[in-house]
């Protein structure tokens, strides 16, 4: 391991070795992982026939735009869906979840979410907690929730009682957010899935999939997803996407989806892509790498944590539903000398130093650290953690895993400097 570019503690060096050698089975099997998807990802770019002039720009209502509809066929094949929606357009990921959500939901609909509250974003598009302008709740759709098992397993049994014939949509989220809960895994989305369809056979089984596009080899939608949405300046984007969102899923799902974002009748049929086109295709074909590279940083980071004698979430040696990786670092000090020695790090803003402060929706103050060259992009890494009891940070991404490696023992070097 090589560290003659920079100061790092002899102590951490001797863990960082000890825990590469822990970790070494859980790194080669992430390869493996990474390879399947990066070959099925180039079998996807071949069948839709992508070529040079795919990445021509259209303009206006960007009529036959064929580099937009050979991005759409790259992306259903590769989640095995039977249609997509991918465009530049999208703002963020929960622009793009709330164009799904109001594309498939009407007046008098229910929408039941059984892995607790969703991400506090997502909390104003539905109408939780007060009155938002234009929110689900305004229009007449009804909101449920199932909240999660003590040990933050989505409850099957409580699914029973709450899942009725009538129920328009089960919604899951996929990823953790700022909570210590699992990461849902496919073979779990899976259950969830068939339980709602066996309890209402016309749901709409609907699943935010941020953070977790290529960590497994088996897709939502191969296990009864019916709808799934994610951004582009995370996995899928592969770090070279400078914005934009996908949604996936079932043809008619996907159509009505496409009337949100565009009108009735039009949906996928215009649309300019202003020359993104080019971006958006290669940072989808580096996708699978690029998850794979953050997932091995993170289970680098968990071994070398917990050698440390910190409680980290999940474990070097659990199966991962996404990129993120939680470590507790027990006081606000070191919380704050961790998101420090990220920062440093980075290759932009290397110079700068994170600080708490008061982010709107937060009951504590936040420290992010993210040097990144697309602004908000967690698949590049990052580390973030409002300030509070359990003092647990959460740490994602990572474009190639020798600087996130680097990055992790900066960090405990600079925890330990102070």
């Amino acid at each position: 391991m090589n560290t003659e570019f920079y100061s790092i503690r002899a102590e951490v060096v001797k863990a960082a070795e000890r825990a590469m050698e822990l970790c070494k089975p859980y790194l080669e099997r992430t390869d493996e992982i990474t390879e399947y998807n990066q070959l099925k990802m180039l079998r996807a770019f071949q069948r839709a026939r992508v070529s040079e002039s795919c990445f021509a720009a259209s303009t206006g209502y960007g009529y036959g735009d064929r580099g937009r509809e050979a991005l759409d066929e790259v992306f259903a094949e590769v989640f095995d869906t039977e249609d997509a929606l991918v465009r530049h357009n999208f703002a963020s990921g929960t622009h793009t979840l709330t164009v799904a959500l109001f594309g498939v939901l009407r007046p008098g609909d229910t929408m039941l979410s059984v892995t607790g509250v969703p991400y506090d974003t997502l909390q104003g598009v539905i109408g939780i907690g007060g009155e938002s302008s234009g929110s689900l709740k305004e229009f007449g759709i009804r909101y449920e929730q199932l909240d999660l098992l003590p040990d933050g397993r989505v409850d099957l049994e409580g699914m029973r009682e709450r899942v009725k014939p009538d129920t328009k949509m089960v919604y899951i989220q996929r990823s953790r957010g700022y909570s210590l809960r699992p990461t849902l895994t496919v073979r779990e989305i899976g259950e969830i899935a068939r339980l709602a369809h066996t309890l209402a056979p016309h749901c709409i089984v609907m699943l935010d999939n941020c953070y977790g596009e290529f960590v497994e080899t088996v897709t939502p939608a191969s296990v009864g997803v019916d709808l799934m949405a994610g951004s582009l300046i995370k996995n899928p984007g592969g770090g070279i996407a400078p914005t934009g969102g996908y949604i996936a899923g079932r043809k008619d799902l996907v159509e009505a989806c496409s009337y949100r974002l565009t009108t009735p009748g039009t949906g996928k049929e215009i649309g300019c892509t202003l020359g993104n086109n080019r971006e958006l295709f290669m940072g989808a074909f580096h996708a699978p790498h690029v998850t794979g590279e953050a997932v091995k940083t993170a289970i680098f980071a968990s071994a070398l944590y917990e050698l440390l004698g910190y409680e980290v979430t999940p474990r070097y040696d659990e199966v991962r539903g996404d990129i993120i990786q939680a470590i507790l670092l027990g006081n606000e000090q070191r919380l704050i000398n961790f998101c420090r020695g990220i920062q440093q790090a980075s290759p932009v803003d290397s110079f700068v130093t994170p600080e708490p402060w008061d982010m709107p929706g937060y009951d504590s103050k936040v420290i992010m650290a993210a040097g990144a060259f697309t602004l908000g992009a967690s698949i590049e890494l990052s580390a973030d953690a409002p300030l509070r009891e359990p003092y647990a940070v959460w740490m994602q991404g990572s474009l190639n895993f020798h600087t996130g490696r680097l990055a992790c023992m900066l960090a405990c070097s600079n925890m330990l400097r102070d």
